[in-house]
């Protein structure tokens, strides 16, 4: 297990699965402890969920929180850990909109090549994409992001028909176009779309995964500054 672990959550501390607010650090300090959970821990019911860096990119939101547990720690899944006492040491500073739009934009960029395949001559997503980028780092301008969205929307909805023949080409599309939105949702989503683009082979999805999480992380690291 990584010495390090992680735990996403709303901007406020608000869980994105169930009810409840995460105590956040004040002052440069630690949160506080939260309670103790009582009972036996069971996935998805019972205790504080956390994940690892390597399983970070499959839980992405507002806000990532660097924590600490004490006491009884389960893995009951691949992707998960389960502890009965945790606290937030700090908040990743380098997780904002920008990095989300930023990650976001490159997730969909690996993906153009399946939707240009079969739409050789349809650069509407790659503009999209350029234009996401552009919004990131504050240089696109209002009429650049309206024409990107429509562009993107209306090349999604085509590779939407493309798709029930090449596969997923779709999600290209709209992980461009939902880059140039919100951007938690648009990193969760693109790099989903990304991962289910590597196809169904383990070792593809294995690479894949790598890639998103190197990238992810080129960005927590402070990397695209």
């Amino acid at each position: 297990m990584s010495d390090r672990l992680y735990k996403v959550t709303h901007a406020d501390g608000r869980l994105y699965h169930g009810i409840g607010r995460w105590n956040l650090p004040k002052n440069g300090q630690p949160g506080e402890w939260m309670p103790p959970i009582l009972g036996p821990l069971v996935a998805c019911r019972n205790g504080y969920h956390l994940c690892e860096r390597d399983t970070l990119i499959y839980w992405l939101g507002e806000a990532i929180h660097e924590v600490e547990y004490r006491g009884e720690m389960i893995r009951p899944a691949q992707d998960k850990i389960l502890v009965r006492e945790v606290r937030i040491v700090h908040t990743l500073s380098t997780w904002t909109e920008r990095t989300a739009r930023l990650l976001a934009a490159d997730c969909a960029e690996r993906v153009l090549p399946l939707f240009e395949a079969e739409r050789p001559n349809d650069d509407r997503p790659r503009t999209a994409i350029a234009v996401a980028r552009c919004f990131a780092r504050g240089t696109a301008t209002e009429q650049q992001l309206t024409a990107a969205g429509d562009a993107a929307g209306a090349a999604s909805r085509a590779a939407e028909a493309a798709a029930r023949a090449a596969g997923d080409a779709a999600w290209a599309a709209e992980a461009a176009a939902r880059a140039a939105g919100d951007a938690a949702w648009a990193a969760g989503a693109a790099a989903w779309a990304a991962r289910d683009a590597a196809g169904a082979a383990e070792a593809a999805e294995a690479a894949e995964r790598k890639w998103q999480t190197d990238r992810l992380w080129f960005y927590l690291d402070g990397g695209g500054a």
